[in-house]
């Protein structure tokens, strides 16, 4: 076994104060000196504090939520994070006046070592830095086991110090870290037998996530779903639980329910860009074509100041509001037209645009012709002026798919996906969902020609003229792409209560007919479409079939 080298004593340690406000820095640094610590750093800005972590490396950084002269503490410890500033052997302690559990659940997700809220006392000060510095010594031997993925000692490390008296005030957080070792090294059945065990003597919430974590593993959603139940009414587990359940459900391509479980976690803590981009994700393979806008909206808007910020975020969210506006007529698609002509004003602003960036508003400017019914100027953009030999990555190919297939180009679109699908790597969740978001979208692009705003255009046009069963056609066709569009849904029904006067609805019709029904039950509807789905259901005999429908 590998000599493991001794934690520093007090006087040794390195500590960086990150905070706007100077009385904050006074309280600290003279607490901390009283205790024998002589290296303090102070920082009262991002800036400051990353030139100061380019120069030293620190022991325990003190960060503040709200310094907001530059970037706040969630964008700089993801930032300190990312460069190896801050490591596993790091202590982290945020600091913030707020408590909200919207906050609090941003700053769980970054596990820092503990959150001290403002204003600050001397004595507390005083009594939680010795309490963290301790545990830094004093189970060192099984952080350093855990830092370097040699979980089993770890276990050894920890069971030892469980029978030692002088750390029994630590024995919490051995007893949890003996938990993650053995999820870690996928025992789960032993994990499950020990947090079984442990919540006999504690109501922790990390016991009872470790829990349910290891009973997901084993696929005993029953054992699980009983737990789950009381979790989601606690305020400290609620949000971890959500984010399980996604994971789950993800990994049993259940994307319906995954997608409920994403938007809860998502609201409890809305920062997080990874979990924005799986909500992303989810919202499009569920054709919840309001919900995509949401998701990218909110990566933008969090990612500002961040190491995430970069055009890209801002070129989905302009990609996203086309989709939405081919889906969509009348007004509701010319307000996120001009939409999308001020944001790619805002994106381009400057006096140079760079090549690949141009490239790629290319596109959106073919699909916007598109849009506009310009299918002359869109396809002249892109056989013009295209540059196919610029790196495009997954989303660039994505829309310029759409592009395709929004001028018809069929081949052209198809030989799009296979490169899409070349694109995806590894065995992730995120890549999971979006190869079976491309299987979808094959089937589609292959058997369906128009766009969803397109398909419902050209069934007013059959309506109209009498051409009943085309127009039928066309919406299950505009249905399938946008199946939670509710005027799709209503119109269908006008449709059919048509047929059904010259003949009986078909089995396939009369399925279509109960769908339709189906998803307008389970939506909320204003009085004048509430009233019209009544009176086409009335018409079509439907008023007594029981639907499946969860109570709201």
């Amino acid at each position: 076994m590998d000599k493991i080298p001794l934690p520093k004593l007090i006087d040794e340690l390195k500590i960086l104060v990150v905070d706007n406000q100077g009385l904050i820095h006074d309280i600290i640094k003279s607490a901390l000196t009283e205790l024998g610590v002589k290296q303090v750093s102070s920082a009262q800005n991002a800036f400051h504090a990353v030139r100061l972590c380019q120069q030293d490396q620190f022991d325990v950084v003190l960060l503040s939520f709200n310094v907001s002269s530059d970037k706040d503490g969630f964008h700089l410890f993801e930032e300190l994070k990312h460069n190896q500033y801050i490591s596993d052997k790091t202590t982290v302690i945020f600091l913030s006046a707020e408590t909200s559990m919207e906050l609090v659940n941003c700053i769980i997700e970054l596990q820092p070592d503990d959150f001290w809220v403002k204003p600050l006392d001397r004595n507390r000060i005083q009594q939680r830095f010795n309490y963290l510095i301790n545990i830094r010594r004093k189970l060192h031997k099984v952080m350093h086991s855990m830092d370097n993925g040699d979980f089993a000692a770890a276990i050894y490390h920890a069971e030892r110090g469980l029978k030692d008296p002088g750390v029994t005030e630590y024995h919490p957080r051995l007893k949890r870290m003996i938990g993650d070792c053995l999820i870690q090294l996928r025992d789960f059945a032993a994990a499950e037998r020990y947090f079984y065990q442990l919540k006999q003597e504690c109501d922790h919430a990390w016991v009872h996530i470790g829990l349910v974590r290891a009973l997901f593993k084993q696929d005993k959603l029953e054992d699980a779903e009983i737990l789950i139940e009381d979790l989601l009414q606690r305020n400290d587990t609620r949000f971890l639980t959500y984010d399980l359940l996604a994971q789950y459900y993800i990994g049993k391509e259940q994307f319906d329910v995954a997608y409920e479980q994403v938007k809860a976690a998502s609201k409890l803590a809305p920062r997080n860009i990874e979990r924005n981009k799986k909500l992303w994700d989810l919202a499009r393979l569920n054709r919840d074509k309001f919900g995509q806008l949401a998701a990218v909206q909110n990566m933008a808007k969090f990612a500002k100041n961040s190491i995430h910020d970069s055009p890209e975020l801002g070129l989905n969210v302009i990609r996203t509001m086309i989709d939405l506006a081919a889906t969509v007529s009348g007004a509701e698609s010319e307000k996120l037209q001009r939409q999308v002509n001020k944001e790619m004003v805002n994106l381009t602003r400057g006096d140079v645009v760079e090549p690949t960036l141009a490239n790629k508003m290319l596109i959106v400017k073919a699909r916007m012709a598109s849009l506009q019914n310009d299918k002359r100027a869109a396809e002249k953009l892109l056989k013009e002026n295209l540059q196919t030999g610029l790196t495009m990555n997954l989303e660039d190919n994505l829309d310029l798919m759409k592009a395709y297939h929004e001028l018809g180009m069929k081949e052209d679109c198809l030989a799009i996906l296979d490169t899409l699908r070349a694109q995806l790597a590894g065995d992730t969740l995120a890549s999971q969902v979006v190869d079976e978001y491309l299987k979808r979208e094959e089937i589609e692009r292959r058997e369906i020609k128009f766009t969803t705003k397109e398909l419902k255009e050209m069934a007013t046009v059959n309506y109209r003229e009498n051409r009943i069963i085309p127009a039928f056609n066309n919406l299950c066709q505009a249905l399938t792409l946008s199946p939670h569009d509710k005027s799709i849904a209503l119109s269908l029904l006008k449709v059919l209560v048509q047929i059904n006067k010259s003949d009986p609805l078909t089995d396939t019709q009369h399925d279509v007919a109960l769908n339709a029904v189906e998803m307008l039950s389970r939506a909320p509807l204003p009085p004048n479409q509430l009233q019209k789905r009544n009176e086409y259901m009335t018409a079509l005999g439907l008023n007594e079939v029981q639907l499946d429908v969860a109570p709201e």
